[in-house]
């Protein structure tokens, strides 16, 4: 019964919600977590059976088997989102989950660099290697461009706009924008291309731009990697990682002065609740600036 309801609700994710597949793929690991419960504990297992109380004794259990508090609210989501699946079907006629609460979630805000560790982590690159302008080019881009790694290491040579300053990017959900994009990041893009074209590029790789040593797509772990050697080098001790680039991209652009709004078109954020973020970074930002400079702030 339920793998049917599943089928059914991998479909709906994958072409309504417009998911991707490892997003599609949590949601469907989440719900087996729900029908094992159910299974272990001789609970009703038909969909239309399900009462709130079922299911928050089912959240009450992942949250004591350690499950964080993110992926517990992952879990809620896919449990609501199959629900109104099963409504837009008529398979049920009541949705259990209306009063289904999320779990409290801290909002940590993210380390971010300044402009001059920033420098200092991509002056420790190696332009004499033979993947030294390659690193550049891809870390000088991630900057430049506030892209997501995986948006980084799938960009393609046919979304490359120089003339018009801009690359056109594929985010989540397949969803494309538009990014300017800076004259440095520009500038390596160009020396690693010309560098490009004396290697063996793997068939089906032609258009992409970041290429690993066999010619086919940079892996989202190397280009991890290849930041947290350089953060060693550079002895930057903060928590580091790709996603740091597009946090100091969006972090320096609303110190600066960004518009909110335009800072999440280019951040590909669905919401600008999501963007806001950056605006506690701001204040965080403006804070340590008063306790550092101004006489009544000092010794907070």
């Amino acid at each position: 019964m339920w793998e049917s309801y599943k089928n059914g609700y991998k479909a709906y994710l994958q072409l309504e919600k417009s998911l991707s597949e490892n997003s599609v793929d949590a949601y469907l690991r989440d719900m087996d977590k729900l029908t094992l419960y159910l299974s272990e504990n001789n609970l009703p297992s038909s969909p239309a059976a399900l009462d709130l109380k079922t299911l928050e004794s089912f959240i009450q259990y992942i949250a004591e088997q350690g499950l964080a508090a993110t992926s517990q609210a992952r879990v809620i989501s896919g449990i609501k989102g199959f629900y109104k699946y099963l409504l837009s079907e008529n398979v049920v006629d009541a949705d259990p989950t209306t009063l289904l609460e999320l779990p409290k979630l801290k909002r940590s805000l993210p380390d971010v660099l300044s402009f001059d560790e920033i420098e200092k982590l991509i002056a420790q690159i190696d332009l004499s290697q033979p993947d030294g302008h390659r690193n550049k080019a891809i870390l000088e881009t991630l900057y430049s461009c506030g892209l997501r790694v995986s948006e980084a290491v799938n960009l393609k040579i046919s979304c490359l706009y120089f003339d018009d300053g801009f690359i056109r990017v594929i985010g989540k959900g397949d969803k494309e924008r538009l990014v300017p994009i800076g004259d440095e990041a520009v500038k390596y893009i160009g020396i690693y291309m010309e560098e490009r074209k004396k290697n063996k590029i793997a068939k089906g790789f032609e258009d992409i731009v970041f290429l690993n040593r066999f010619g086919k797509s940079l892996s989202r772990v190397m280009v991890f990697l290849i930041i947290k050697n350089l953060a060693q080098q550079a002895q930057i001790t903060k928590h580091i990682s790709p996603h740091t680039f597009r946090h100091s991209f969006a972090t320096h652009l609303i110190e600066g002065g960004a518009n909110l709004r335009a800072v999440q078109q280019m951040l590909g954020h669905e919401s600008i609740t999501t963007t806001e973020i950056y605006t506690h970074l701001d204040r965080h930002f403006l804070r340590s600036t008063l306790q550092k400079y101004h006489p009544a702030f000092r010794g907070e």
